[in-house]
């Protein structure tokens, strides 16, 4: 399923914010939610079923359970009815990008293109729309979906403008297309060599075709201008309205630079964030240099914040081939995809990273990729102990079989988003082939070799609606119940595991589940109210969950 048009659903979560709750309970010594069809998640792996919900004034739960029990621990608390409304711990997505959430609602949408021409026209009526603009940029198009059997081109973008330069990122966002003037700024001639990790593509001549993958974007991106502090502010504003709309009461970010984390500090001082982030820097160069000086912030405004991890990059994405595999691509035998460093380099950010006590958190799609952030793990492990900072692999999209227990040897967790399988099953295997499908999107592989699974959207790669995401960890579907019988439909997980994934388990990989992931006493009150009962519906339907009201740390963020 893919991201729909940010502005309407911006929209609909902007007029929604209701704080009249969070006043009445402070004006209390507390809250309890009362006649709730709860459901949380506790320690030993149990589904607990709740009627009541105590959190005091700051927030923290002080009771679960039945109505009496709960109003035998929480005298003089003010009650909220829910109406038999089903409860549900507040949802974390382990791995998403929240400025770049925000900045899609500025941009050319490509998400919906259903064609080439389609795309054209779509870049040439926002052109038209925005001649101010000294960039034309845009995210979303997908040559898989155009039944192309080739990338587009500079040219053809072109046609749709070319008295300025253009920039149309991929939707997996490891590849661009760009039109002949951005080239012309940026310098790429026949003669431009492509990057380390990346790849120009060109022509029968050499000729740069206006597709460049991976660390090649870099070329282009130099000379883009960078967002002003007001279009940052604007696109995290976007972003939250957004993500507290979908349940969402923490985020992981997925690569943060200064000015994301000094706007994340300001939100939270000013109570203004309205879902929780444990975010990522973005590699281990100048800005970790700056952020990293007085070493991991693991909590900031009663845990709304944190930056105590770092995101590396071991190659790119299965769709535009930039994926690094062991053996050749099964529908292109000329490429391995590509590894962004060679072992040596890779290792040196990895260890700078530890070195200064930070968790790892490396992208790894191919199975190439995966095993060398493996190998990486095995020998830095030795020299820089865990400490209980639980490492992971963002992706673990396909991994050779035989890689997939060295997961649980190393104690590394897979940070896995369940909508890429649903989303590449149409080309997945024509790039693998049958034998390698085996290691890939292997949730319950994982599982029942007892790795925790943090699930994630990938966002805004994919929609961030957790409910969809559990949709497709249950079903190995897509919304449009495509395939019919489920994608490798034995690697499915239960509706307990797949809201565990997007909870506790999400929780325990920010080394956050002692505060996060579910609801008990001590906890932060993050709860959200839904229309429907997640464990009644038939599978098809968890998808089409909608949420009525979000609750972070007592506070009512969302009302629908």
């Amino acid at each position: 399923m893919r991201l729909l048009p940010l502005s309407a659903l911006v929209s609909t979560a902007l007029v929604s914010t209701s704080l009249v709750l969070a006043a009445q309970a402070h004006a209390a010594p507390g809250t309890v939610i009362d006649n709730a069809n709860g459901y949380t998640l506790v320690a030993g792996d149990r589904l607990v079923r709740f009627a009541s919900l105590a959190f005091d004034a700051n927030g923290r739960i002080v009771a679960v359970g039945t109505a009496r029990e709960v109003a035998a621990k929480a005298p003089g608390f003010t009650h909220v009815d829910v109406g038999g409304k089903t409860v549900l711990p507040g949802l974390v997505d382990a791995h998403g990008h929240v400025f770049g959430l925000g900045e899609i609602a500025t941009g050319v949408e490509l998400y919906s293109a259903t064609s080439l021409d389609g795309a054209v026209k779509a870049v040439a009526g926002f052109a038209g729309a925005n001649p101010q603009r000294g960039w034309v940029v845009g995210n979303g198009w997908n040559q898989e979906t155009w039944k192309l059997g080739r990338f587009p081109t500079a040219k053809e973008l072109d046609a749709a403008v070319a008295d300025r330069p253009a920039l149309m990122r991929r939707v997996d966002g490891h590849a661009a297309w760009v039109n002949s003037r951005a080239l012309a700024l940026a310098g790429i001639t026949k003669e431009t060599r492509d990057p380390a990790g990346g790849k120009i593509e060109r022509d029968a001549q050499g000729n740069a075709t206006g597709i460049l993958v991976d660390a090649a974007m870099d070329l282009v991106n130099r000379v883009l201008p960078r967002p002003t502090e007001a279009e940052s502010r604007a696109a995290l504003d976007g972003a939250l309205a957004m993500l507290k709309g979908m349940g969402l009461t923490s985020v992981h970010d997925a690569g943060i630079g200064v000015g994301a984390d000094r706007l994340y500090r300001a939100y939270a001082d000013a109570g203004k964030l309205t879902t929780r982030v444990y975010a990522m820097i973005g590699d281990t160069a100048a800005d970790f240099d700056q952020l990293a000086v007085k070493g991991p912030l693991k909590s900031y405004a009663n845990d709304l914040y944190a930056l105590s991890s770092v995101k590396l990059f071991a190659d790119g994405a299965l769709g535009s081939r930039g994926a690094a595999l062991i053996q050749p691509y099964s529908d292109a035998p000329h490429t391995h995809g590509l590894l962004f460093y060679d072992d040596a380099a890779m290792r040196a950010r990895m260890a700078k990273a530890m070195k200064a006590g930070y968790q790892v958190n490396v992208h790894a799609i191919g199975d190439a990729g995966n095993r060398q952030i493996l190998d990486g793990y095995a020998a830095l492990l030795k020299q820089y102990p865990a400490a209980g900072l639980r490492h992971r692999i963002e992706h673990a999209q396909v991994v050779a079989p035989a890689d997939i227990p060295r997961f649980a040897q190393l104690d590394i967790i897979p940070s896995m988003q369940p909508t890429h399988a649903t989303s590449d099953h149409n080309m997945a295997e024509q790039r693998v082939g049958k034998a390698r499908i085996a290691g890939a999107y292997a949730w319950r592989t994982f599982l029942k070799q007892g790795s925790r699974i943090a699930c994630g959207s990938d966002f805004p790669i994919e929609s961030p609606n957790p409910f969809q995401g559990m949709h497709a960890a249950v079903t190995r579907q897509d919304m449009q119940g495509r395939p019919a019988q489920g994608w490798y439909r034995e690697q499915a997980m239960t509706v307990k595991e797949a809201l565990r994934c997007f909870t506790l388990d999400a929780a325990y990989a920010a080394r956050q589940e002692d505060v996060l992931g579910s609801l008990e006493p001590g906890k932060w009150a993050d709860f959200i109210v839904t229309d429907r009962d997640l464990f009644a519906v038939p599978p098809a339907e968890i998808g089409r969950i909608g949420v009525l009201e979000t609750w972070v740390g007592g506070r009512q963020v969302f009302k629908r």
